[in-house]
């Protein structure tokens, strides 16, 4: 009577038995409800597993990946940062601290909701959230267009909304709120019927960058002018469209005095004020 099969010892440490069971396990080749690496070894015996090396990325590859990562997460694409991590896990490559950084984005990926409002965005469907302020005090939004951007090593969602009350911008911008991703309510954002609007409200502000800021500046996307004067003073005229006066106003105070914020006026007065109040907190004269 013939033997059904060959029989093969395996010699291998406790570990890499279980690192085979294990892969055998996600591959559903199981003896009842056990993984069974004999179906695992007749699988790459038959090549219907395709072994590879796993150890020949180049350090380009790899940060390259890593950066994309970090691209995706910035501009809410979770799911697909999610795939690329663990697809970098799998890699024999990676370096000690930074498979512990890839372990650590996918032990504290965003909840539910975040998820939720990354679909919406990509639909382009408005949609409604309750937030919490830093004074602890509730608010609930409609939302007809979002982002999620990054603000000074922050997630925020940039976003139109059809709510303007405690809103301390100028009036062209209202409509425009900086939210924390952190202190979105979870469970309370839900999809509404209406129109997606195609951006943020914005406004021109031009100024006028001198000394070594003038040769060093790098134009942004959000700029739509970007020349030197015609009066021989090496000025650079830079006009922007900006779609909130505060995280402008911080970025330009940066620069001061190099940057000088010429129009429209009531940009202008806000960043008087600002620098008036610096003044006042120093002891130094201002004189109107």
């Amino acid at each position: 009577m013939s033997r059904k099969g060959q029989s093969i010892t395996l010699s291998v440490s406790d570990r890499d038995k279980a690192e085979l069971e294990a892969i055998a396990h996600e591959l559903g080749m199981m003896w009842g409800e056990r993984p069974n690496i004999s179906k695992l070894v007749e699988a790459i015996a038959r090549r219907q597993l395709i072994i590879g090396r796993n150890h020949d990325w180049s350090e380009t590859r790899i940060r390259a990946l890593d950066r994309s990562i970090r691209a995706l997460t910035d501009i809410g694409q979770i799911e697909q940062a999610q795939i690329i991590a663990e697809l970098l896990l799998e890699r024999s490559e990676l370096s000690l601290p930074l498979r512990a950084e890839i372990e650590r984005f996918l032990a504290n990926l965003p909840p539910p909701w975040r998820l939720e409002i990354d679909r919406y965005i990509l639909r382009q469907q408005p949609f409604q959230l309750s937030y919490q302020d830093a004074a602890g005090r509730l608010w609930n939004f409609t939302v007809r267009h979002a982002k999620v951007t990054p603000h000074e090593k922050r997630q925020y969602l940039d976003c139109w909304c059809e709510e303007t009350e405690g809103n301390q911008d100028v009036s062209e911008l209202v409509h425009n709120w900086c939210l924390r991703l952190d202190r979105i309510q979870e469970a309370a954002v839900i999809p509404v019927e209406g129109e997606w609007l195609p951006n943020l409200d914005r406004i021109e502000v031009e100024m006028h960058l001198t000394g070594g800021l003038a040769f060093a500046y790098q134009a942004k996307p959000e700029d739509i002018a970007n020349d030197w004067l015609a009066d021989g003073q090496r000025v650079r005229r830079v006009v922007r469209r900006v779609s909130a006066t505060f995280w402008f106003i911080r970025e330009v105070m940066q620069y001061a005095p190099d940057c000088i914020v010429v129009s429209p006026e009531n940009v202008r007065s806000r960043l008087t004020d600002k620098i008036k109040s610096l003044c006042r907190q120093y002891n130094l004269e201002i004189r109107d």
